[in-house]
């Protein structure tokens, strides 16, 4: 592996490769080459991807190059080489197997997800297709059907990559990839990323549009971003915001300040059996930001601990609705066995049940966007622990457990409709997340903090 190429964004990301394609200095269909190299050396142990598109990735790199030498710019992540989770349409690729090997009902349609077509428009190259847990319904990324991805964090052992964004997580962390795609419906992002020690962002749900997308739950279905640095999720934060709501990328400055910000410290839910290092961890990281001026004042927030009421019931049963009584448990057997268990535990789902539920959660989204007032983010960490090892999760009752508490801190955020990110935290050994939670729709600005945070951090 000495002669493998580094990853071209390794030292500049998105903003250095932006500058260096214009000047001339690099090509699209050069760092294409280099992501192609690296897939094709390291995939085969990793096994991140799904489905690797090389004709089509280096094609659409070579358009990007004569479209700048010509003059016509698409913005900043032109001729990007991008991973994309496989749970989304994607003309001219497989249709979407999102994690499993039943044949799913036509619930995505023939056209091309929206989301995917921005990408498009904003001349991201397709690397390809990332695994995905089945049906998106895991968070340790631990799948039979499609193979557990490998966490390149520990080459020796396999460690759990986390899910359901496995793949894209992985892909990024191993350099092959200049940023890629997952979607969040739970921690679909964040786990991964905290596990792999990269960038996740989970949205607000909505603000980003999920059709041509597999539905887990609509409800609370999020896209997310998975990148090396908070600087660049916010680059290509922007970015695709511009082109889906038409309008046209402007840089700007930020205006945040670490000793303007006010965070939050839940006091309840986010630190319950929390690994002691990573709470160390986490304290620490918190004193260097209050000696940065950053005020930082405890919370309880009483609605937390309701995701685990919630999930075990809408999950499955949103599932099932997606899938038919009748063609899941025709199927089930070929399912992935914890998977299938999970979402067979929606038949016994009384409908009022679920709808007093849905009714709580909506009184408790209200009432947490108001206790938001006055703070620009709660704190948390990302994972209860750190990435076990996949052995580990093969014992029911300490692989769920393990599941437990990488959902723990994540789900809140989808359950009370915020906006999230895990950033990696600066640590020795196994990488472990910092967690911002945002009031809805502040996605940009919760970025803009993320990047002031990251650069103290590296200081």
């Amino acid at each position: 592996m000495n002669d493998l190429p580094l990853d071209p964004f390794s030292e500049g990301g998105l903003e250095g490769f932006a500058k260096d394609f214009r000047a001339g200095k690099t090509t699209s269909e050069a760092v294409t080459k280099v992501y192609l190299e690296r897939i094709q050396a390291l995939d085969t142990k990793l096994g991140a991807f799904e489905n690797v598109a090389a004709d089509s990735a280096l094609a659409t790199a070579r358009a990007m190059d004569l479209l700048i030498q010509a003059g016509t710019d698409l913005g900043p992540l032109m001729g990007v080489p991008v991973a994309i989770k496989d749970v989304f349409v994607i003309s001219g690729m497989p249709k979407p197997k999102v994690g499993s090997n039943i044949t799913l009902p036509d619930v995505m349609g023939p056209a091309e997800a929206t989301f995917i077509h921005a990408l498009r428009r904003a001349g991201c190259v397709f690397l390809g297709q990332t695994k995905a847990v089945e049906l998106c319904l895991g968070i340790t990324g631990q799948s039979s059907p499609r193979g557990t991805p490998w966490n390149p964090v520990d080459m020796e052992n396999h460690r759990a990559p986390g899910g359901s964004s496995s793949g894209s997580a992985v892909a990024m962390a191993a350099g092959m990839c200049a940023f890629a795609i997952g979607s969040d419906s739970g921690g679909s992002v964040r786990v991964p990323a905290a596990f792999n020690g990269v960038f996740g962002i989970k949205t607000t749900a909505g603000f980003w549009p999920v059709d041509g997308a597999f539905p887990l739950d609509p409800r609370v279905d999020t896209i997310g971003l998975i990148t090396r640095s908070a600087k660049d999720a916010l680059l290509a934060f922007n970015t695709i915001s511009a082109v889906l709501f038409g309008g046209e990328y402007q840089p700007r400055r930020s205006g945040v300040r670490l000793d303007r910000l006010c965070f939050g410290v839940p006091e309840n839910h986010f630190g319950d059996n929390v690994n002691p290092q990573i709470s160390d961890a986490f304290q620490k990281a918190n004193q260097h930001l209050a000696a940065k001026g950053c005020l930082l004042e405890s919370i309880v927030v009483p609605e937390a601990p309701e995701r685990a009421g919630y999930f075990p019931v809408s999950m499955p049963s949103a599932l099932l609705s997606i899938l038919g009584t009748e063609n899941f448990q025709a199927q089930k057997d070929v399912m992935d066995p914890v998977i299938a268990k999970r979402i067979e535990s929606g038949l016994d789902v009384k409908a009022y049940e679920f709808l007093a539920l849905e009714d709580k959660r909506t009184k408790s989204k209200a009432a947490v966007a108001e206790r938001f007032i006055g703070f620009d983010a709660w704190v948390s960490p990302t994972t209860a622990d750190f990435p076990p090892l996949v052995s580990d999760l093969e014992h029911p009752q300490k692989g769920m457990q393990l599941a437990l508490g990488m959902t723990q801190n994540t789900q809140p955020a989808n359950y009370l409709g915020l906006c999230a990110v895990s950033m990696p935290l600066p640590v020795d050994g196994l990488p472990i997340g910092y967690q911002l939670m945002g009031a809805p729709n502040t996605d940009q600005r919760l970025l803009e903090i993320a990047v002031e945070i990251e650069t103290t951090f590296s200081k």
